[in-house]
């Protein structure tokens, strides 16, 4: 009798810890990852569960090896994965992966949005969701601005696309087609589609229209956040306002010890010389060190996601008003101290204020540190020989040694010659990958537009803060700010791109990117203070010139 006893408070432990277990294990669905889209918890953290971070896009897929011919090669609105036949229907493969994983960002664009867009989840042979174009606006699913863009070049029944950030998981697989309506002439279909991939035995929720539709209103709320981020209150308020002459730096240091984070930070500049407000804000350098090391060291023109001119930015993680005021909602752990630092390189004398809000943070073994580097090179070359591998280089945008997630960057540049110079697609290298797992089909795409030459626009997570002229000649900037499309990394991180253009010429370039990191990590082949002081920006340059 006892040992049945036994046997049985062994049976029921193990059923409680089995229980207990699957208790622990959350469940990714539509839900979980709305709430993740604006957490400020988990952007700091190494992802839980794991992920890995994957795109298929239409590249050309001539493109096979770095030493091979057409590494370079440009025709990239008809790569596919495949054609299947399905129901006696050919439908053209765009996406097609086991599970479990999740969609987080489709973009797309074309010239003709005639067909029937289909999703297959979890070996389905019927189609579970169908939208009935070449055209994200067309889902049956209400969505604001927050989750789904249409581009500035988007007509409905013209070119043009559009930008969804509302995520698809599936527990098994997905597969998403296209099918041309009959007598349809093929045309050029580009798109993008990022997606996360979870260990096997992570639980994931398969999404439905229907499912997405009952917690509209959710979806409706997570929208509405996204384009109105609101600023973080709680902890302490540490401030710090002075006058800052030529040469000289003002330090906040008395920021609340031990695990902290900073949740907010805006910093505000002014100046009697209004006509120097670009090399200002070029040459204030904003530094801020976590735990005894510098983490952050870029232009705080740069640093705001506008570029060159700190023009207006609007979007999720970065504000800036174009006239000197800029806000980073990054939040910014540290588990000792912390010290925000403005150094004044130009030639002005300015009146600098910094506001820091400060919280207590739970720093554990996923905590990570906020970093942000920047770059410049001048005088590159671009060129549109696309098939010709001997006239065509890429650009290291960036390189990262270590343990971390990459959360984006800007790029601002010059453009000396009369036409678009952004042909050129991003390759992204993660760990020991042997092939690109992020391979792009232009530089307007990768920041959520289409169709060059691009116009200013504002969205969430990308946009355009600067575009100055039509032909796309003198200053531009783009910026992307990764949120459910983050790319983790365990060992190494690269982003190369293609220096493609429609006419040859050369380019100035510069990069500022965020990234969380493990203390240790570290950003190569960054920019400092030679760049910054020694570059003279082309404009001023020129006005300084004819008087």
């Amino acid at each position: 009798m006892k040992k049945q006893l036994c046997l049985a408070s062994i049976c029921l432990g193990f059923l409680f810890l089995s229980f207990s277990c699957k208790e622990e294990v959350q469940t990714v669905s539509l839900s979980t990852l709305l709430d993740e889209m604006v957490s400020a918890e988990a952007v700091a953290r190494v992802p839980s569960p794991y992920y890995t971070t994957h795109q298929v896009s239409s590249y050309d897929r001539r493109s096979v090896h770095p030493d091979s011919a057409y590494w370079f090669a440009n025709n990239d609105g008809f790569g596919i994965v495949r054609m299947d036949t399905i129901n006696n229907r050919i439908e053209n493969v765009l996406f097609d992966e086991e599970g479990p994983g999740a969609i987080t960002r489709i973009w797309l664009t074309t010239i003709n949005k005639s067909g029937t867009m289909r999703f297959y989840f979890d070996g389905a042979t019927e189609a579970q969701w169908a939208i009935p174009a070449y055209d994200l606006m067309r889902i049956n699913i209400p969505l604001g601005r927050g989750l789904l863009q249409p581009h500035t070049s988007y007509m409905p029944d013209g070119k043009g696309g559009n930008t969804l950030f509302l995520p698809i998981p599936y527990a098994k697989s997905c597969k998403v087609t296209f099918e041309y309506p009959e007598a349809v002439e093929p045309t050029p279909k580009y798109y993008q589609i990022n997606y996360r991939k979870y260990p096997k035995d992570v639980v994931v929720e398969t999404f439905s229209a229907e499912g997405a539709m009952a917690i509209q209103n959710k979806i409706a709320e997570v929208d509405k956040t996204l384009l109105a981020p609101s600023t973080y209150k709680a902890g302490k308020t540490v401030s710090v306002s002075e006058q800052v002459s030529a040469g000289q730096s003002l330090s906040l240091s008395e920021l609340p010890q031990g695990n902290q984070a900073i949740r907010n930070l805006d910093i505000q500049i002014d100046m009697a010389n209004k006509d120097a407000y670009a090399v200002v804000m070029r040459r204030v350098i904003l530094q801020i060190e976590f735990d005894g090391k510098t983490m952050v060291w870029a232009p705080l023109s740069d640093f705001s996601a506008g570029g060159v001119g700190a023009p207006y930015v609007d979007s999720w993680y970065l504000s800036a008003d174009g006239k000197g005021t800029v806000t980073s909602r990054w939040v910014m752990p540290y588990q000792k101290e912390a010290k925000i630092t403005l150094i004044n390189y130009s030639d002005e004398t300015i009146d600098a204020s910094v506001n820091a809000q400060v919280d207590q943070w739970k720093w554990d073994d996923r905590s990570l540190y906020f970093h942000a580097s920047w770059k410049q090179e001048q005088g590159i070359p671009v060129t549109n020989e696309y098939d010709n591998d001997s006239q065509c280089l890429e650009w290291n945008f960036a390189t990262i040694k270590g343990k971390g997630v990459y959360m984006g960057d800007l790029l601002s540049l010059y453009n000396y010659s009369p036409a678009w110079y952004g042909e050129g697609d991003e390759k992204i290298w993660v760990d020991d990958d042997t092939f690109p797992s992020h391979f792009g089909t232009g530089t307007e795409d990768y920041y959520n537009s289409s169709w060059a030459p691009v116009v200013p626009f504002h969205t969430p997570f990308g946009g355009a803060p600067r575009a100055d002229k039509e032909s796309s000649a003198g200053y531009n900037a783009f910026f992307r700010t990764r949120n459910l499309d983050a790319i983790p990394f365990t060992e190494s991180f690269r982003f190369d791109i293609e220096m493609l253009s429609w006419v040859k010429g050369t380019v100035d370039y510069a990069t500022t990117i965020y990234w969380y990191g493990e203390y240790d990590a570290k950003a190569e082949n960054t920019s400092g203070l030679k760049e910054i002081t020694r570059y003279r920006l082309p404009e001023y340059q020129d006005k300084m010139e004819e008087r």
